[in-house]
């Protein structure tokens, strides 16, 4: 199994990379969330996946191991392929997918191009747990009321703020705080929008 990659970078693209190691071209495929990562650095370490099948061998590579624990933890789901979970962690980051499973929020998962609802379930149902285990992630508390985020994201809908901007910073506001009233997160929300 190769686990990772140290080389030259040789050329970047958002779906893939090739990097020399020794004189020898490997061809990488990345989410991008690693492409941003990389930035402009000629030498790179990327965390790696090896996938076998009869016609092909596939690798695909990580800037963090993080962000490979949650891959591996989602090609364990049946209906989610390498593919499709690369395109998750191209959608989201390895934390926000960890908030989205640990407070199942189904929306989020399901908003992924390829995920649909019964996959976004069993997702949550079967990662809960794991995912909160994964070495180097912040222990992310359960947001209590799902009603009042929602409550409270309807309210910032109706005043013309986009949903998704809207519930990044209603997710931070009751991560520090969960036990915020509806009224309060509007207020704070309304200052951070």
């Amino acid at each position: 199994m190769i686990t990772q990659l140290q080389g030259r970078l040789i050329e970047k693209y958002p779906t893939h990379v090739v990097i020399d190691c020794q004189g020898v071209g490997y061809e990488v495929h990345i989410s991008l969330h690693t492409f941003e990562q990389l930035g402009r650095e000629e030498n790179i370490r990327l965390f790696t996946h090896l996938q076998i099948r009869e016609d092909a061998h596939t690798l695909y590579g990580f800037y963090q191991t993080v962000e490979r624990s949650v891959f591996r933890l989602l090609i364990s789901i049946s209906g989610i392929g390498a593919n499709t979970a690369r395109t998750m962690l191209s959608s989201m980051s390895p934390s926000e997918i960890q908030q989205a499973i640990v407070n199942e929020n189904i929306a989020a998962i399901k908003a992924v191009k390829g995920i649909g609802l019964k996959t976004a379930q069993r997702v949550i149902i079967e990662l809960k747990d794991k995912v909160q285990n994964i070495a180097g992630m912040e222990e992310i508390p359960v947001i209590k009321s799902n009603t009042i985020k929602e409550e409270t994201l309807s309210a910032l809908e109706v005043l013309g703020y986009p949903r998704k901007q809207a519930e990044k910073v209603i997710d931070n506001l009751l991560q520090s705080d969960p036990d915020r009233s509806v009224e309060m997160l509007i207020k704070l929300a309304l200052n951070k929008l």
